[in-house]
């Protein structure tokens, strides 16, 4: 019964064939994605939730899974991390004058620590 089940499903290869596409595995797919997800993802938050739209609930499941580094781009990583890092120095002018609006609307004395 099993066995007819599956035969009666349309395949990966079926899809491929009707989109036009060559035939890859599942696994090669998946593994695309988690290198898109790794080059996109700028956070580890974002690449948690990426790890999640996987189906992994730990994100460690999809590095050890998917994760492994190529010798090529290991170095490459490694070279840039001995690089000095400028960072850049956020513009916090329009946070403090948030606060500051936000503190006068709510009439706190930041120098008295008068609540009003």
């Amino acid at each position: 019964m099993a066995a007819a089940r599956m035969s009666a499903l349309p395949s990966h290869l079926d899809a491929f064939n009707a989109a036009g596409l060559p035939y890859f595995n599942p696994r090669s797919l998946r593994s695309s994605l988690v290198q898109l997800g790794e080059t996109v993802c700028k956070t580890p938050e974002e690449f948690k939730a990426w790890s999640q739209n996987l189906g992994h609930e730990e994100v460690l499941t999809t590095f050890r899974s998917y994760g492994a580094v190529a010798t090529r781009r290991q170095g490459e990583i490694i070279r840039e991390l001995a690089k000095p890092q400028q960072t850049a120095s956020p513009d916090v002018k329009p946070l403090a004058k948030a606060l500051a609006q936000e503190m006068a609307n709510q009439k706190i004395d930041v120098l008295n620590q008068n609540h009003e």
